[in-house]
């Protein structure tokens, strides 16, 4: 969260869907789809709001996020799995399939 206050992470966490900000597979609007994995992004490097969208099954449709023609969707699918991964997700995380999706990142079309 954008905070240093405790309590104001807690309330905002207790209101925040984590599921209606996860990005569907079937959501047809990219930048929809751009902004929910960027708040998701944002928001999962604090260890307990990764432990919810964990919770919330949010790594396989952050996952799908790497197939988006959007740069910037594939990049902070990216950043949100960094920081989502971890002993007990990690195989699922660390497929072949979807580290290499992440190897070739620089060599996606860059997007004006």
């Amino acid at each position: 969260m954008f905070t240093n206050d405790r309590r104001q992470e807690e309330r905002t966490r207790k209101i925040w869907n984590f599921k209606a900000a996860i990005p569907s597979g079937i959501e047809p609007n990219e930048r929809l789809v751009e902004f929910g994995v960027g708040g998701i992004c944002n928001c999962c490097p604090d260890p307990a709001n990764a432990a919810l969208i964990n919770q919330c099954g949010g790594i396989p449709l952050v996952i799908q996020c790497l197939s988006s023609p959007v740069r910037n969707t594939v990049n902070y699918a990216i950043g949100s799995l960094y920081y989502l991964c971890n002993a007990s997700n990690k195989e699922e995380i660390m497929k072949p399939e979807v580290v290499d999706v992440m190897r070739d990142m620089p060599l996606l079309k860059q997007q004006v």
